[in-house]
């Protein structure tokens, strides 16, 4: 299907409009929507982080864990930038002399915490998980593969990981949280390795402060101004942005600030980005939900090309954008969605017969998996797109109203 891969056809049109509507709504009051089911409940606020996060903290920042020695998850999930890269590559650089190219752009780790495990809706839409192709069911599970993976901290085995963390300061700490033998079985020290990482990412207030203009303007402490207002009404307007029907942008029922996003998987045609040195194979493609780094629905031809959608929380200080990095500024990505197909010359590269080559970062059979059935994609070359340049502009401005650390008088 081209409605964000459903399994199933969507709602009718005038069932799909009054759910949106309502939820035009109740974001314009404060109110109204929900998110999904966390996989960990979130601490209490104010509390001390437990000692397995502790040590959680320690590890997050350890280079010594990496083969190059120069590598730890902060260094590509860096705090100052709310836990994103903080350069404008658009995959970033590991292995053993730090020189090897990864695959896919690093996302943002703040309010993964809330992040269901994946599953299918009842209509079939595939929802949830952590990584771009939702493959983990946990944090700790993600924690797993950066140790691992060639093109990141490239240890060896888990047994290598293991053996560099009995080699830290906090190695005794390590022992008297998770046993004193712990270290005699690799398996389990890896696994109580990836759980202090999950801790702390659960604890950590640092991970999900909801300290942004926009929830002080929720709370009622802050005014958003004209052109915010402006842009969150077209954020909302199923005519217009619609970015509210994958971005949830409405208070939860139980009253949490909204996530933006619905955990969802979307397919956009991203451009290629030959920034990435895979794809000078012409025969590369990353595919998202049906692979290659996910395997269990590799048979799923329907689903190629799907990514999962990201919280746009501190969308703003992203240093690149999409899964493969091929944007590194806010208002050409908002640009993209709008004018991707009344106007594909300016996105995509032209075939050898001068046609356009639009959604050129996925084989011919997979392209018809392109979502080009919602608004603002529900156009063609020659229509007008569905927001003029200022509005692109104030839906930029709202944008920035999700960045953590804003500070009222």
């Amino acid at each position: 299907m081209n409605n964000r891969t459903r399994l199933f056809a969507p709602l009718p049109l005038l069932s799909r409009c009054a759910v949106l509507a309502l939820a035009l709504t109740l974001a314009a009051c404060g109110g109204g929507g929900g998110n999904a089911p966390a996989t960990a409940p979130s601490p209490v606020s104010g509390a001390a982080l437990t000692a397995a996060a502790t040590l959680g903290e320690k590890i997050f920042s350890d280079q010594s864990l990496s083969a190059s020695g120069k590598q730890s998850c902060a260094s590509c999930h860096n705090a100052a930038n709310a836990h994103a890269q903080s350069d404008n590559l658009a995959v970033q650089l590991g292995g053993p002399n730090g020189d090897v190219q990864g695959f896919r752009a690093s996302p943002s780790l703040r309010y993964l915490n809330l992040t269901p495990a994946f599953f299918f809706a009842k209509d079939g839409t595939p929802t949830g998980g952590i990584n771009r192709d939702g493959r983990a069911q946990s944090l700790a599970e993600q924690a797993e593969r950066p140790f691992l993976a060639p093109h990141e901290m490239a240890n060896a085995s888990k047994e290598e990981v293991v053996g560099r963390l009995q080699k830290t300061g906090y190695a005794e700490q390590f022992r008297q949280v998770f046993g004193s033998a712990i270290f005699d079985n690799p398996e389990q020290a890896f696994a109580r390795l990836t759980f202090a990482l999950q801790q702390y990412q659960i604890e950590d207030p640092a991970f999900h402060p909801y300290d942004s203009k926009f929830d002080a303007f929720l709370a009622g402490k802050a005014k958003l101004d004209e052109a915010e207002l402006r842009g969150l009404a077209l954020f909302n307007n199923p005519s217009k942005g619609n970015c509210a029907a994958c971005h949830t942008s409405s208070v939860g029922a139980d009253g949490k600030p909204p996530l933006f996003t619905d955990f969802s998987f979307d397919n956009l045609g991203v451009p290629r980005n030959p920034a990435i040195a895979a794809t000078k194979d012409p025969a590369y493609f990353d595919l998202g939900l049906c692979g290659p780094d996910r395997t269990d629905l590799a048979g799923r031809a329907d689903l190629c090309g799907a990514f999962k959608v990201p919280t746009l929380r501190n969308v703003a200080t992203r240093k690149v954008f999409f899964h493969n990095g091929a944007f590194s500024d806010l208002s050409k990505v908002t640009a993209f969605y709008v004018r991707r197909d009344t106007n594909p010359e300016e996105w995509y590269p032209l075939a050898a017969d001068g046609s356009v080559d639009k959604f050129n970062d996925l084989p011919a059979q997979y392209r018809g998996n392109v979502n080009i059935a919602e608004v603002p994609y529900n156009r063609k070359p020659g229509m007008a797109p569905a927001m003029s340049e200022s509005e692109i502009g104030d839906v930029v401005k709202f944008l920035g109203t999700l960045s953590d650390g804003y500070k009222t008088n």
